[in-house]
């Protein structure tokens, strides 16, 4: 199997192993046909980025020990949907983006452009 290729052209790099993230929790935000909402963006969350998605009903901070998931805080790398990353552009909360750990899926949905606008320095 050919290794999977992030948004810069290269080998895509691990986005982060704790908390354990990626559709196939491997660290990896690989992907595939099955994920629907294309888990390929790598982003360092932020407490804001965290309260807006808890608002609009995706809790990303609560500890659900039956999926092994910790909570995130802020500062915690996450495999974040690419339609998800736009939809926080948009109300102008959107976090930082790894690109190194970001996959090339992505840009079906984000433009190249706009993930360097939030790309993060030394991630």
């Amino acid at each position: 199997m050919l290794p999977s290729i992030n948004v810069l052209g290269t080998v895509l790099e691990p986005c982060s192993m704790r908390p354990r993230t990626g559709f196939f929790r491997d660290g990896l935000c690989n992907t595939c046909w099955e994920d629907r909402g294309s888990h390929t963006i790598c982003v360092l969350t932020t407490a804001e980025f965290l309260a807006w998605s808890r608002y609009i009903g995706n809790d990303l901070t609560t500890p659900r020990p039956e999926f092994a998931f910790p909570g995130l805080h802020p500062g915690d790398r996450w495999c974040l949907c690419a339609a998800r990353f736009l939809e926080a552009h948009d109300e102008g909360c959107a976090p930082r983006v790894v690109l190194s750990a970001t996959h090339q899926r992505a840009l079906e949905v984000v433009p190249l452009a706009l993930l360097r606008q939030y790309a993060a320095e030394g991630a």
